[in-house]
């Protein structure tokens, strides 16, 4: 008989064996995934940019060896969940089914490690327009030369704005990337990936659409890895509870009605703003005149006017380029050296004059007008259904954590049958106003989601004034987005697979001061909002191995790490180390059956050292070797707003769960339809930082409880066991208030806290 699934769905809640509903709290991990290990290349670096087919991603996300590191620090901070970033690049990268099997071993090498700290894991094909080539991540370089484009010339055409082909990439402007979905390059790829065969059917390769041909190699290589790892024996629902669908998909120009005109669902314009058909022709070499845009506190307003004068060179491949590079064969009727757009009538090159400005405004098969809505319904989710069913072809049991683009309507398919038990709504959501300006504004802020859906009457009315209204609104406008994916897609548990806070606010001035109490208000603010919305889980943006204050997370400029070398890791324990786990200079101590994985002196943080730990940088296998002004104030990166409590395991259904920062109070009620089972009660992570044991005091509404730090899937962790008995139950945790965001004023609180020994347990 087979054992039960560690992790199942229940009208619209996770449950473990026990059937205890389960909260994930997770992370993702790693922001390295992004770009190659071999060469090790972060996206401000130029050298062997071009040389795509020549790269591995062997050491992605870290090596083997880092691993126990990683996931330790990982399992202390509370985590149980990881989203694993990886890249259809790191699997396809030599050319078309061509698999790189080096990289698919140590990916099931690390998911075994992973294994051993009990983590949930679901799998994240990662892709950010398209492909570092189009300034973002996910594809491999052979997918651009098919769509027929020409990568070395987007940086003249601005096809595409690329950090390392910037004129100055050390001030590559914050966000611009994501621009690129309303750029050449991106609009023509994801238009042929998801609408080839009605937009684009003259592009034909090996015999297939362009659609079907990239719609395959994608899914297909992702099944490949599926069935790896199902072949692996000792993975499937056992560690890797499933998959996600491709990360923040764009429908390109699907759907547009007048590519001579910015469509005003179009909220995001940075640095230049071409319209569709300016793209088309700076893109074939013609000079245009373009409006440039910035971002104010109240959002994007234009700025000015620019010439951008490719000087005849095209985005396209010209007509001499040789086309055996990767071994597929291009139909004769799509022609290399001509814009696709030319070649299926919507302009004239002669004349440069456009013929069909509304050429993609209704499906050309059934003449039906098309929005966002309709995109999603029908492109997106003909290859969701081809994804989903090529993954559970190798992993039966997979959860598939459906992804629709990022704040547009989830897909109308409640009651259907693609209203599939075994699925999760995963939809991401950022503070916009805070990610673009890079600033933490506690006065006010605007909901985005309101305006999107058309809550209001002007965007005036959408300002949110002072902080608990600005805290609210971010709660309001997720619980919006879950109970959309209610309405729309059915009862499914919603997990916020993205969200997080740019570190380098401010002009990094928390990095010259150790101050880190805005980016601790915009992160506490945001778990404020996901704890008040009663979504099933997160996994928050983002774990970055290699983090420096200098260069943020190595890719277009983003630092939203958690974890930088530069910085100090938040101390955890109140207890000191036994003599077979004291401080260590190693990175990793190998593990041996029976020893503890306490692995580096910073789970080692005990009254007794505490004052030198706070005084050392974090133990790393590398220092940043840049700007040294940055590293004189290490802080803990706002730790303190990360670390929280959180339902682990709940019996019954949880009524409401949250944690009040300021005060260090954690709030859970729930209702039980039995009693928990002695072996198997209701349990909280408590982190110790703000709840050491002897100095917390808990009020319970009925039932026993008890306060442990103990083994937990191979690591120590603090955690709450509640036994109560059938009803509504409510507990309520106070730990140490501490009067500021954690930063230097708290150092000499927290060390004589540790020294006290009161204790007030009621």
């Amino acid at each position: 008989m087979m054992s039960p699934l560690r992790l199942t769905i229940e009208d619209g809640h996770f449950r473990d064996s026990h059937g205890r509903q389960v909260t994930l709290r997770g992370i993702n991990v790693a922001g390295d995934a992004k770009f190659p290990s071999n060469p090790d290349q972060p996206s401000h670096v130029p050298e062997d940019f071009f040389d795509g087919d020549n790269v591995n991603f062997h050491s992605r996300p870290f090596p083997q060896a880092d691993a126990d590191l990683h996931f330790s620090r990982l399992k202390r901070w509370g985590y149980n969940t990881i989203r694993y970033v990886f890249t259809w690049e790191a699997i396809e990268s030599a050319g078309p089914g061509i698999y790189d099997e080096e990289w698919i071993q140590h990916t099931i090498e690390i998911l075994r490690l992973a294994k051993n700290y009990g983590f949930y894991i679901f799998m994240d094909p990662h892709q950010d327009v398209w492909s570092r080539f189009s300034g973002g991540s996910g594809a491999p370089m052979w997918t651009v030369y098919a769509c027929g484009l020409n990568p070395q010339s987007f940086a003249a055409t601005e096809a595409a704005l690329v950090h390392n082909t910037y004129p100055d990439p050390e001030n590559f402007p914050k966000m611009i990337w994501s621009t690129n979905y309303t750029r050449l390059a991106c609009q023509a790829i994801f238009t042929m990936f998801f609408a080839g065969r009605d937009f684009t059917p003259k592009c034909i390769i090996d015999g297939k659409n362009i659609q079907d041909y990239l719609q395959d190699h994608f899914v297909n290589a992702v099944a490949h890895l599926a069935r790896r790892i199902h072949e692996a024996g000792d993975l499937e629902d056992e560690v890797v509870i499933g998959y996600e669908s491709m990360n923040e998909p764009n429908r390109g120009l699907v759907g547009w009605p007048d590519i001579t005109a910015i469509p005003s669902e179009q909220k995001l314009q940075k640095g230049t703003s071409p319209t569709a058909w300016q793209a088309i022709l700076t893109g074939s070499g013609r000079a245009c005149e373009i409006d440039t845009w910035d971002m104010g506190g109240m959002g994007p307003y234009k700025s000015g006017r620019v010439l951008v004068d490719p000087q005849g060179e095209s985005a396209w491949l010209p007509a001499s380029y040789d086309d055996s590079r990767y071994g597929y064969k291009r139909d004769p009727g799509w022609k290399l050296g001509e814009c696709i757009w030319a070649q299926h009538g919507v302009w004239d090159p002669s004349t440069d004059t456009i013929l069909k400005k509304d050429y993609f405004k209704k499906n050309p098969r059934t003449g039906e007008v098309l929005d966002y809505e309709q995109f999603t319904n029908i492109y997106y989710m003909d290859h969701y259904r081809k994804y989903r069913d090529a993954i559970r072809s190798h992993h039966k049991e997979s959860i598939l954590f459906c992804q629709p683009p990022v704040l547009e309507i989830p897909p109308s398919i409640k009651g259907t049958k693609d209203d599939d038990p075994n699925m999760v709504y995963a939809p991401h959501y950022y503070d916009g106003i805070t990610l673009m300006t890079k600033k933490w504004n506690r006065y006010w802020n605007v909901d985005v989601f309101g305006i999107l859906r058309g809550r209001y009457l002007t965007p005036a009315f959408a300002v949110k004034i002072g902080e608990t209204a600005i805290r609210n609104c971010f709660k309001d406008q997720l619980s919006a987005i879950r109970q959309e994916g209610l309405d729309y897609m059915g009862n499914h548990p919603c997990v916020l697979t993205e969200f997080g806070i740019p570190y380098d606010m401010d002009d990094q001035y928390a990095y010259k001061t150790g101050d880190y109490s805005s980016q601790s208000g915009a992160m506490d603010a945001n778990h404020f909002a996901i704890e008040g919305s009663s979504m099933a889980g997160y996994t928050l943006w983002l774990y970055m191995c290699e983090n420096k204050h200098h260069l943020g997370d190595q890719w277009n400029g983003e630092d939203l790490s958690i974890f930088s070398l530069d910085d100090r890791p938040l101390p955890l324990s109140t207890v000191p180390p036994t003599p077979s786990n004291g401080s260590t200079s190693s990175l990793v101590q190998k593990p041996g059956p029976g020893i503890k994985r306490e692995l580096s002196a910073e789970l080692n943080v005990n009254p007794g050292n505490l004052r030198q730990n706070l005084k050392t940088p974090s133990i790393s296998s590398k220092t940043a070797e840049e700007a040294p002004e940055l590293r004189n104030a290490p802080g803990f990166r706002a730790a303190e707003a990360y670390v929280r409590p959180s339902p682990i395991a709940t019996v019954g259904k949880i009524l409401h769960s949250g944690f009040d920062l300021r005060n260090s109070i954690f709030s859970f009620g729930l209702h039980a339809h039995e009693a928990g089972k002695e072996h198997a009660p209701t349990e909280i992570f408590l982190p110790e930082f703000h709840f050491p044991k002897e100095q917390c005091e808990v009020e319970v509404t009925a039932g026993k409880w008890t306060i442990s730090t103990d083994e937990s899937d191979g690591h120590m962790i603090q955690r709450l066991r509640w036994w109560h008995v059938e009803g509504e139950h409510h507990i309520k945790v106070t730990g140490q208030k501490r009067q500021y965001a954690l930063g230097k004023e708290d150092e000499e609180g927290y060390l004589d806290q540790c020294q006290q020994s009161k204790c007030s347990v009621m």
